[in-house]
């Protein structure tokens, strides 16, 4: 008999009832083109905790939240602001929320870690190291 390898526990995930309600139009809306980061993203919201309307938690990741979290397997610390998918540069360190890091980081507290899965299909680890207040126009900063 061998033994099963289990996946870790995925961390808790706190996102306000305005961003669950437009983050779940957007993943229905990308099933047929995005069918595997619909379904992770739908996954991920069906298990976080949403705040009532008119609450937010300033330590969990939202939509514009600058994050800065460390990828495990290579100890480098990266700094991004998650947004819209139409607000997307990552030139200027803004991330979808439809890309499989922003899946991951949405709804993160400091000191949190969770395994996600690349474009490329690497399973990879990150933690967050902090998450700041939102920024208020995503989209002029």
């Amino acid at each position: 008999m061998t033994a099963k390898t289990r996946a870790p526990a995925r961390p808790a995930i706190t996102v306000t009832a305005a961003d669950h309600a437009m983050l779940s139009r957007i993943a229905a809306g990308a099933v047929n083109t995005m069918p595997e980061l619909a379904e992770e993203l739908t996954r991920e919201l069906d298990r976080a905790r949403i705040l009532p309307e008119g609450r937010v938690s300033a330590e969990h990741a939202r939509i514009g939240s600058l994050i800065r979290y460390r990828d495990e397997s290579t100890g480098r610390e990266t700094s991004v602001t998650l947004v819209w998918p139409q607000d997307a540069d990552i030139e200027k360190g803004r991330i979808s929320v439809m890309t499989p890091v922003g899946v991951a980081l949405l709804g993160m507290a400091a000191g949190r870690s969770i395994d996600w899965t690349t474009r490329s299909g690497e399973v990879r680890r990150l933690t967050v190291a902090a998450v700041g207040e939102p920024v208020q126009d995503v989209a002029a900063a």
